[in-house]
């Protein structure tokens, strides 16, 4: 047979029964615009998570006061018999391969300034607080290098305090109350944003030993430590460990690795985005069924032309995969049509609603369309083998 004619047999059907064939090739195109569509959304999550946490870089490791335990509950503050404290933070400094250290304390306090009344979030961190997060001072600067220990009393601005407090005026040099004590503005830090709903812009930023003071904590909650990025995490671990435990006496504290952070949430957003395809992927039963019913009636109605092709020399094989290509055709051209539907679907979602991160992953876009084509073909199988055993003489005898 030649392949001009494979073509036209296999064709032939779609042109007679147009309708028909649109609404088979429909049912696959819903599944793969679902599976584009849902993994779409999911991979742009994903991504959006990704970024969320690693805009501050991934070669940060953070200690945190007490042991994790084996059921996976932090003790923290109560369960460490020795408080994490900025001497703690300057050991880790003299380390090798260690870039910068942050001591780091969080809280609420009520800002006022001129007549003007704002509750937010404080954070007490270390002198090498910018630098450790790659944050950016808009104007003004940090405090000096000996500020940690004398905690003396500077505020940094969130840009988003500076508008509300200072709308049209230079803040640097103003003095504002931070929980009812006085500090002297020093700087504006650059907008943020939100990092995983907190509003970074929305803060303020005063030293740590200052912020423990204000409130009323007897250590830090956390001590971040950038290294550089040539040198192994597990080296840099193994290094503060045995540093924390020569200070402490004992291992009462916890160290968590941005780097291994990530690729645990990777995973679990991997599997997330893999499950939410599976589950579009059910769709693509019903136009599995569908290909099954319009196969089987185009054998039922072309019993003639099968006879008559057996009779003209064509073997079994030859018509088994005229009715396996026009069902691989068939599921094809509905794949591509779902792929469109779903792109664009995605794509017109993400102009809606701006905020929504979507992201098509062509990889999934190349599964979902071998999916159709595969289940095109096993649902072809079984009417497709019915055909080839069709007995000619009987087959031309059904007209």
């Amino acid at each position: 047979m030649y392949y001009r004619d494979f073509l036209t047999l296999t064709t032939s059907s779609f042109l007679t029964s147009r309708m028909r064939s649109f609404l088979t090739g429909l049912g696959i195109a819903i599944g793969i615009a679902a599976v584009i569509l849902l993994t779409s959304i999911g991979e742009g999550l994903h991504q959006f998570v990704l970024q969320e946490f690693s805009q501050f870089g991934t070669n940060i490791i953070s200690i945190q006061p007490g042991k994790t335990q084996t059921q996976g509950s932090n003790v923290g503050v109560f369960g460490s018999s020795r408080q994490l404290s900025l001497e703690d933070a300057d050991a880790l400094r003299r380390l090798p391969y260690v870039e910068s250290v942050n001591p780091s304390v969080m809280g609420n306090a009520e800002l006022k300034f001129n007549g003007k009344t704002r509750r937010t979030t404080v954070f007490g961190e270390g002198r090498e607080f910018a630098q450790a997060f790659t944050m950016k001072v808009q104007s003004g600067t940090f405090w000096p290098d000996a500020d940690d220990e004398q905690a003396r009393a500077f505020v940094v601005l969130g840009s988003k305090v500076k508008q509300e407090l200072f709308a049209g005026q230079n803040p640097l040099g103003e003095y504002l109350r931070v929980g009812g004590q006085r500090y002297r503005v020093i700087g504006v830090m650059e907008p943020k944003g939100q990092v995983l709903g907190m509003d970074l812009d929305d803060a303020v930023y005063i030293p740590a030993a200052r912020a423990m003071e204000l409130l009323n904590r007897p250590g830090l909650m956390e001590i971040q430590v950038a290294y550089r990025a040539d040198v192994a995490a597990e080296q840099v671990i193994r290094l503060i460990k045995d540093r924390m435990i020569e200070r402490h006496g004992r291992e009462d504290f916890t160290l968590i690795s941005q780097e291994e952070a990530l690729e645990v949430l990777g995973s679990v957003l991997n599997v997330i985005t893999f499950a939410v395809a599976a589950l579009g992927g059910i769709s693509l039963l019903v136009g599995a069924v569908g290909i099954l019913t319009i196969m089987t009636m185009a054998v039922t109605e072309r019993t003639a032309e099968i006879g008559l092709l057996r009779a003209l020399g064509a073997r079994e094989n030859q018509v088994l995969m005229l009715f396996l290509g026009e069902a691989i055709m068939l599921s094809a051209l509905g794949g591509i049509m779902g792929l469109l539907m779903g792109v664009g679907i995605a794509q017109g979602l993400h102009l809606l609603i701006p905020s929504l991160p979507v992201h098509t992953p062509w990889l999934y876009a190349v599964l979902a369309e071998l999916t159709a084509v595969t289940i095109g073909l096993v649902a072809g199988v079984a009417p497709a083998m019915r055909a080839a055993r069709l007995d000619p003489v009987e087959a031309l005898h059904a007209e």
